[in-house]
Parts: structure tokens; C-alpha cells; sequence
């Protein structure tokens, strides 16, 4: 057996056909339908598949009527978005997209997002999303690499894409008249015959690119994931068919275009808006009347960071699952959000390469908020010693997952490390004796100080509980008599030193762990979808006096915390 059958063999034996029932009912997905609009479905999904062009097509089969989209510009129905994703595809189609192209995809979130995923994927051409917030070199270095054949973009990036090679350019958002010569989407749209086409032989691939976080960002892709990516994420986080969807988290990432997906099943209405705003996003899911919320970290600490009195004006009684993933979250954000808007939060742990792994409940996040839950249906966690045997619970290993959205390898060779068909998350953690998982950092994020392991996460995690710490990020520097010490970026909300923040550390960790400088920022360099750019941090240059600190490898504590063995 090979190792991805292992796995797919793994996964089958978490569950079954009775569980995939029991999950599709309680979300209001298996009901009663008129046999001829089940059969027209049916008919759309055979041709289609469950990707983008026969997910959303077979909305348009169900329920043409039913607003799927609302953004700036208002409204759109599923038939709507169906018919004007069948005249772009006509429209890219003579402009020279094919099946096996690709076509790369820089848009915030709006319609336009949408107009182009589909229409692409009708055309049987790979759909390439790029990160709005790349630098014009790093944006140029992708496009050189990925080389797809056309760019849709939203003018407000038309600058940055000025030196790529890409000659073919759609603008998908225009602030005002766009330039002359230059075709835009809705032209396009209005242009073309909305009919109905006929499938390609294959079926597109999404390509989502890695944060980049730590080095040049590469391209994961995905087949059409199926109904059991689905399934698994429902059986933790109790999203209902027809509930209408703040989507804040961008959609180009994989949190983001996993509620797109999971819009194709639920057929949720998906609210927009280009560009994030906290006290916007919150009047838009109260006004909106929003059952479900999608958001990244730092978006619920900003919301929470808002004016009370503001805050106090906001009623979310309405929400039922307010979904967080994208990089960690914080225990203290966790129980302030509960705190303030209810027990309605879901961590979702994964990656770009794995997709999903753990899912936190709200009550597991209530029993123990630096937990990241436990594997949903059709998911398989193990955590694995350096020559791949499974550790037991309470031992900290490396990260190993298996279910039905493995990424296949990146556009240009090379892939995570896989083990009995399950892949690596490119993490470290742990299981505690409740089965819940937790994520002591990144594989390679670990320090060796002085003979002693750190990982930086941990550290963080510490010093974000002070009262009056906003944000942490630590990173590894070097040391020429203790090989590497640990430096940590703090954001404040008050008045506190340095002296205080170490003697915090030093109460609740080992000696060693204590950082041995603290710098002191406005803010932390972030991505689009929170995570912290540590690479930024670590080419800042030194504070200008150094901090004295504990020596690292002294003390008596042996690294334990909570009964946990140290990372």
C-alpha cells in the first residue's frame, strides 16, 4: 500500500457513511428538494465536478433566485454570479485561456474575486491566487516563476504588477473610469453570451501560495476537495446551510477560499468587503445580520481593541460560529472575545500544506484556551520523534496530519516530508491526556540557548498574558558565548518595562526561557492574513543597549510547566 492509500485507508477507519449523514443533516444540507431540481444538480456535478465551476453552477441549478454575494457594489444571486462567471469565461477564452493555462488572481474581497475563480475554472484553467499584500520584487519573482498567462487584478495593484512579464491584464476593480485601453471585468461581462457552456476535459487546480513568513512564498496546489473536506470541518464547527457568512479573512488564502468552498455545499450567502476595518466588519455582520464569521487572529484583537462605548454599540446576537485560523491565537484574545461576544469561537489549526488539523470548540478553548482542539472527522494527528515513531501522549514531536486535503506538492518541485501517508505540518507539539492538541511552534522556529530548547511560541504565549502587553513575536539571535538567545518584540498597552516583562517570564517559565532582550514596538510586521514577519524582525538591528537578563542553562527548573514535559 502505498503511503497516501495508508493514509486515505486511516482516515476511512476515523469514520463512515453514517457519520457523513448525521454531519450533512444537522447542517441543514440533506432536506427535501423537488426531485427535479436534485436531478438538475446532480446532472451539473457530473459534468462540473465539486471545484469552483460545478459547486457554484450547481447553486445556480438549485437556487437562481437566493442572494449568494453581497459587497460594496450590492447584490448578486447565484444565477446571477452563474451566468456572468459563462460570458468572462467566453471573454478569456478567445483572449487565449485554456485548459492547462493558469491564471493568476490578485483581488481583494469582492464579486470580481468570485467572477474570476469561476469563470477560470469553466475554462479548465488553474487559478493562481495571489497575496495583496506583496512587494512589487516579491510579486514580480512569483509571476516569473509560476508564469501563468493572464492576470486579474484590481487597479489599485496595477503598480505593483507594472514590471511583471505578464502582457494579458483584467482589471477586476476600478475605483473610478479606468484607463483607456485597459479592459475591465464587468466590460467583459456585459460583452459576451451568458449561456451555458460546455465542461473541459479536466478540471482546474487551486493554487494558494505559502505565507512566505520565512522565505520566498511557493505554490500549493489542490484538486477538487469533495464533499469529505466538507464533512470534516462541520463536525466541529456547526455552520448551517443557508446562514449568511461575513467572510473579513482574505479569500486568496486558505482560510478564506475554504468558506468559498464550503459556500458551494451550504450555499451560505457571502458577505464582502474589500479591505478590513474592525468596527466596520463588526456593523457589517450586525447589519448584515450574519450568522457566521470568518477572521484571522490580529482581526479579533483589533476588533476588541476598539472604544468601548463602540463596542457596547455592537449586537452580535445573531452569531452563531465565529471562525478563527490563519496563525495562532492567543489564549488571553480567546477568552476575551468569549467574554465580551459569547461562546461562539472556533480555532481551526492547519497550514497551507495540510489545510486542516485541530479544531477547537468553544469549550475547549474554555477548559484550556492554548489548546488547538481535537482532529475532526476524516483527520488523522499523530505526533512523531525524529525517526518517525509515534510519540505518547504529553511528548512534544513533530506534527504529522492526514485527511482529504493534502496539498500534492508544490508548483516547482519538492513537498513536506511524509510519513505512512501523513504530512508533515512543518510544526512541533503535543497531545495532552484530554486529546487535545497543542502547538508548541514551528519546526524550525527552535533555538538551542545554552544547551537548552526554546521554543519562541511558548515564550510569546507567556508574555501576551501580562496586562499590559498588546502583542508579542520572539525570535532566535545569535550569541557568541551561548550559541543563540531569544529576543522578544512586545507591543504595549501601558506603562511596563522590560525589567517587569522578564520577571513575569521568570515566574511562569524556566530561567533559561527568559529573553534576554525585549524590544519595544508600535506595531508588529504582518502579512495580509495576520502572520507575524519574523524575517523582518530578526534583520532589525540590535536595541541599542543590551539587556542583561538571565544567563540561559542556569537555574534549577527543570522545564516543565503545568505537568507539560519542555519543548
Amino acid at each position: 500500500m502505498t503511503g497516501r492509500g495508508l493514509a486515505h485507508a486511516l482516515i476511512t477507519r476515523a469514520g463512515g457513511a453514517a457519520t457523513t449523514v448525521r454531519v450533512l443533516g444537522r447542517a441543514g444540507v440533506i432536506r427535501a428538494h423537488d426531485p427535479r431540481t436534485l436531478a438538475a444538480v446532480g446532472r451539473v456535478v457530473l459534468r462540473w465536478g465539486t471545484g469552483p465551476a460545478g459547486g457554484f453552477a450547481g447553486l445556480a441549478a438549485r437556487a437562481p433566485h437566493e442572494v449568494g454575494v453581497v459587497d460594496e457594489l450590492g447584490e448578486l444571486t447565484w444565477g446571477e454570479l452563474h451566468r456572468r462567471s459563462n460570458s468572462l469565461a467566453r471573454a478569456l477564452s478567445e483572449r487565449g485561456v485554456g485548459e492547462g493555462d493558469s491564471v493568476a488572481v490578485m483581488c481583494r474581497n469582492h464579486r470580481g474575486f468570485l467572477d474570476a475563480t469561476i469563470a477560470v475554472a469553466k475554462l479548465g484553467a488553474d487559478i493562481l491566487y495571489l497575496n495583496t499584500s506583496f512587494a512589487g520584487p516579491q510579486l514580480v519573482d512569483v509571476l516569473d516563476r509560476e508564469a501563468p498567462s493572464m492576470v486579474v487584478h484590481d487597479e489599485e495593484f496595477t503598480d505593483l504588477l507594472a514590471a511583471a512579464s505578464v502582457e494579458r491584464r483584467v482589471l477586476a476593480w476600478t475605483d473610478g473610469v479606468p484607463p483607456a485601453g485597459v479592459e475591465t471585468l464587468e466590460q467583459l461581462v456585459s460583452a459576451y453570451d451568458e449561456g451555458d457552456l460546455q465542461p473541459p476535459a479536466r478540471h482546474a487546480r487551486i493554487v494558494i501560495l505559502t505565507s512566505g513568513t520565512t522565505g520566498a512564498p511557493k505554490g500549493a496546489p489542490r484538486k477538487e476537495a469533495g464533499i469529505d473536506a466538507a464533512v470534516s470541518l462541520l463536525s466541529r464547527m456547526p455552520l448551517r446551510a443557508g446562514w449568511r457568512t461575513h467572510v473579513a479573512a482574505p479569500l486568496f488564502h486558505t482560510w478564506g477560499f475554504a468558506h468559498l468552498a464550503l459556500a458551494m455545499l451550504l450555499g451560505s450567502t457571502l458577505v464582502l468587503r474589500r479591505t478590513f476595518d474592525p468596527a466596520t466588519a463588526l456593523r457589517t455582520a450586525q447589519d448584515e445580520r450574519c450568522e457566521s464569521m470568518v477572521v484571522i487572529p490580529v482581526m479579533l484583537q483589533r476588533m476588541l481593541a476598539l472604544d468601548p462605548g463602540v463596542l457596547d454599540g455592537i449586537d452580535l446576537s445573531r452569531m452563531r460560529v465565529v471562525a478563527s485560523s490563519g496563525s495562532a491565537l492567543p489564549a488571553t484574545l480567546a477568552e476575551a472575545w468569549m467574554d465580551r461576544f459569547g461562546d461562539n469561537l472556533y480555532n481551526i489549526y492547519g497550514s497551507t500544506e495540510v489545510a486542516y488539523a485541530s479544531i477547537a470548540t468553544p469549550e475547549d478553548l474554555r477548559a484550556d484556551p492554548t489548546s488547538a482542539g481535537r482532529p475532526p472527522h476524516g483527520t488523522v494527528v499523530r505526533i512523531l520523534d525524529e525517526s518517525g515513531r509515534e510519540l505518547p501522549r504529553g511528548e512534544t514531536g513533530r506534527i504529522f496530519v492526514g485527511n482529504a486535503l493534502l496539498f500534492e506538492g508544490y508548483t516547482h518541485g519538492g513537498s513536506k516530508e511524509v510519513v505512512d501517508g501523513l504530512m508533515s505540518s512543518g510544526d512541533v507539539g503535543w497531545f495532552d491526556d484530554a486529546g487535545r492538541l497543542h502547538v508548541a511552534g514551528r519546526d524550525d522556529d527552535m533555538i538551542v540557548s545554552g544547551g537548552e530548547n526554546v521554543f519562541p511560541q511558548e515564550v510569546e504565549d507567556c508574555l501576551v498574558t501580562h496586562e499590559r502587553v498588546r502583542e508579542v513575536a520572539a525570535v532566535g539571535v545569535e550569541d557568541d558565548d551561548y550559541g543563540q538567545r531569544l529576543r522578544a518584540f512586545v507591543v504595549r498597552t501601558g506603562e511596563v518595562s522590560d525589567d517587569e516583562l522578564r520577571e513575569h517570564v521568570r515566574a511562569n517559565l524556566a530561567r533559561f526561557k527568559v529573553p534576554r532582550e525585549i524590544v519595544f514596538l508600535d506595531e508588529l510586521p504582518r502579512n495580509a492574513t495576520g502572520k507575524v514577519l519574523k524575517r523582518e524582525l530578526a534583520r532589525l538591528d540590535r536595541p541599542p543597549h543590551e539587556q542583561p537578563g538571565d544567563d540561559p542553562g542556569t537555574g534549577t527548573e527543570d522545564g516543565t510547566r503545568d505537568g507539560k514535559e519542555k519543548a
